[in-house]
């Protein structure tokens, strides 16, 4: 896979005419489009669309966290519109997990692909001890659930790239792993806090990285998409 294929892009913007500037700009550099709750709750299914018009790939990120009857006829529903990947909260277990997978079942012909989120990249060990008291490391936690999201049917995670060759020896090479969480060294890290380089990433195992703001709020987007293709490359 090119590095433009493995690349995806955070469309974390408010506005449809926001996002069709980055895509129209961008659908040479990247080869898919995260569409994520900001963008989704305001402008709908029409940015799907949009983006499957210009020959580019969707990763539709709403992370579904429900009982596993809801989850399933989200899933079915989301598969029927041809997006590449959407996620689920892996933390919403397993019956919710094969409740995903099934969904894509139902739609048949369905090339969607489903992935369990893991532990958010924004968190530590210090929120997952004291928020969430789960007392596994994060290393640790991440595994039980990337294993768990595996067995449940789906199709990969959504992890941190720190956790990306844990993963791979656990759940095989053919299970996808997507990292967020990616910053090129001339980028502000933000509120991320697990994070690594694009080259780091790509050379860790990644399947996809997810960048935003280092593209989306540079003075060029282009040139910024270009340095980090070079990079991973």
């Amino acid at each position: 896979m090119s590095a433009q294929n493995k690349l995806c892009l955070a469309l974390d913007v408010d506005t449809f005419e926001d996002a069709k500037a980055l895509i129209d700009s961008l659908q040479s550099s990247v080869g898919m489009f995260k569409v994520g709750k900001q963008l989704f709750t305001r402008v709908g299914p029409k940015i799907v669309d949009y983006i499957q018009s210009k020959g580019s790939e969707v990763f539709l990120d709403l992370k579904f966290h429900d009982i596993p009857s809801t989850v399933r006829k989200a899933a079915y529903a989301v598969s029927d519109m041809g997006v590449a990947l959407f996620n689920v909260h892996a933390m919403g277990g397993k019956d919710m997990m094969e409740g995903a997978a099934q969904g894509i079942q139902d739609a048949e012909s369905s090339k969607s692909k489903v992935l369990g989120v893991t532990v958010l990249t924004s968190m530590d060990q210090e929120t997952l001890s004291k928020d969430l008291k789960v007392n596994d490391s994060v290393e640790k936690y991440v595994i039980h659930l990337a294993k768990l999201a595996k067995f449940s049917g789906l199709n990969g995670v959504v992890a941190s790239p720190h956790e990306i060759k844990l993963i791979r020896e656990h759940c095989g090479k053919d299970f996808l792993i997507v990292t967020p969480g990616i910053r090129p060294e001339w980028a502000n890290k933000g509120d991320q806090k697990r994070i690594m380089t694009p080259k780091q990433a790509i050379e860790a195992g990644a399947d996809y990285i997810v960048i935003g703001r280092p593209i989306t709020k540079a003075d060029d987007p282009v040139i910024a998409a270009e340095k980090i293709l070079q990079e991973m490359a």
